[in-house]
């Protein structure tokens, strides 16, 4: 073991702690532009319509500490986990710093989130690196994990579970329903579209790709007759963002005849507003309007299965990738 633990970066979002700091916390999502008051009082609806339940930050707490204890199962003391949000406490700089006072030498950073983008876990390595600009820590980052043999699997099963939930003659009709979250596009010339700011991709969107492929694995390890992908929770921009929306789709199934719909938000790892809200009361009020069945898959959450598949892949990385980036 080495002398000193390996420090694991677990982030993700971040998330408001209650209904008297969703302000705060848009603001800062909005770098430092206040929600409208129309726009504050939408948002205090939708959380007062899911019971005002706040998880985001207990779910991820929990997440890092399991995956500390899943390192930590077959060499005791070799790492040791902190937590960083990227909009609210404990912020990424927070955790970089205590790391820092820790002694921590090397470290990997990991966000929850499945799907490499540029607009989104890039700017987590990029704010992690801003802070430990004299490269103390060292750090290495895990981009991506959709295609990880191991998520794909439990992703496999959460959706069998899903679909075990219908009656023959929906499940016979289903169509599944992958989604992640929306982000703003341009166009190019040639008339293709790549995520907003994001010049990393050349020849198509990984983001977009990586969320087909995450489908097409599960879609083929469980023999699915009929998938999709589809993009939810776009926010207010004046710029185009990533389609079909959900809701499109959702309603699109309906009209054709569809019995049921099976959700599972892929690009996701807990449960949070745009899961609990925007799946839970939207998507569904727009299937059962349409006389379909609405199911979703459970989210991975800190489930320990799910927290085994962060800790392959975590040990994987540091395997072949001890460059730093």
């Amino acid at each position: 073991m080495a002398e000193r633990p390996i420090g694991v970066l677990v982030m993700a979002y971040g998330t408001a702690s209650g209904p008297a700091d969703v302000e705060r916390y848009y603001t800062d999502i909005r770098g430092g532009r206040a929600p409208s008051p129309e726009h504050l009082q939408e948002l205090l609806g939708r959380y007062a319509a899911i019971g005002n339940r706040f998880p985001l930050l207990e779910i991820t707490t929990e997440q890092a500490r399991g995956l500390e204890a899943e390192l930590n199962r077959s060499e005791p003391g070799a790492f040791r986990s902190y937590l960083g949000m990227k909009h609210s406490p404990p912020f990424i700089a927070q955790a970089v710093e205590r790391m820092r006072s820790d002694g921590i030498e090397r470290a990997i950073g990991i966000v929850m989130a499945p799907h490499w983008s540029g607009m989104s876990v890039e700017t987590y390595v990029e704010r992690v690196r801003s802070e430990a600009g004299d490269g103390t820590p060292a750090f290495a980052f895990v981009r991506s994990y959709h295609d990880h043999p191991a998520f794909v699997s439990f992703l496999s099963g959460r959706v069998a579970h899903a679909l075990a939930q219908l009656g023959p003659a929906e499940r016979d009709g289903a169509t599944m329903i992958f989604s992640a979250h929306s982000l703003p596009v341009r166009t190019l010339d040639d008339g293709s579209q790549r995520c907003l700011r994001c010049t990393a991709c050349e020849d198509s969107c990984r983001y977009r790709d990586g969320l087909a492929e995450t489908a097409d694995l599960v879609a083929a390890e469980l023999g699915l007759p009929r998938h999709t992908i589809a993009w939810q929770s776009a926010g207010r921009t004046d710029d185009p963002w990533w389609g079909p929306p959900i809701e499109d789709v959702i309603a699109g199934l309906g009209a054709s005849g569809t019995p049921a719909v099976v959700v599972c938000s892929a690009g996701f790892v807990s449960d949070h507003l745009e899961i609990l809200y925007d799946l839970d009361v939207e998507a569904r009020a727009i299937a059962e309007e349409a006389g379909m069945r609405f199911v979703r898959t459970e989210m991975p959450n800190a489930d320990p299965a799910f927290v085994r598949v962060l800790a392959d892949v975590v040990r994987e990385h540091l395997a072949q990738d001890t460059s730093g980036t």
